[in-house]
């Protein structure tokens, strides 16, 4: 994908925030994987429109920062705990490697497993 964002003059390539954010995630205790219907099209601007994605980071005009993630979760664990903790991991992550503020996290617990995923 050859869409790349500009964050405070910096330009990042899709693919290497997926790969913040997912590593993020996914090292928080309780989520089996972020997981969805494809990865293309990550990184979209605001008022465009979108499929559903793993993983979605929108920039607006002031250059906010806004995360959607779906993930699932492992059976037992508090949900609300879980996606706070997410919350909490991405947006550090984010703005520790990038450098830019994150507005809002929003995390969608799509699916619970059961096991290991």
């Amino acid at each position: 994908m050859t869409d790349e964002i500009k964050l405070e003059g910096l330009g990042v390539a899709p693919g290497v925030l997926e790969t913040i954010i997912t590593i993020a995630a996914e090292k928080v205790e309780g989520v089996a994987c972020v997981c969805g219907q494809g990865l293309s099209g990550l990184v979209r601007k605001a008022g465009q429109q979108a499929g559903h994605r793993s993983v979605e980071v929108v920039v607006d005009e002031s250059g906010a920062v806004g995360v959607a993630l779906h993930v699932h979760l492992r059976y037992g664990t508090p949900l609300r705990r879980v996606a706070e903790a997410v919350q909490f991991a991405v947006a550090g992550a984010v703005s520790g490697q990038i450098g830019s503020e994150v507005a809002k996290v929003d995390v969608f617990v799509d699916a619970v497993t059961f096991g290991e995923q």
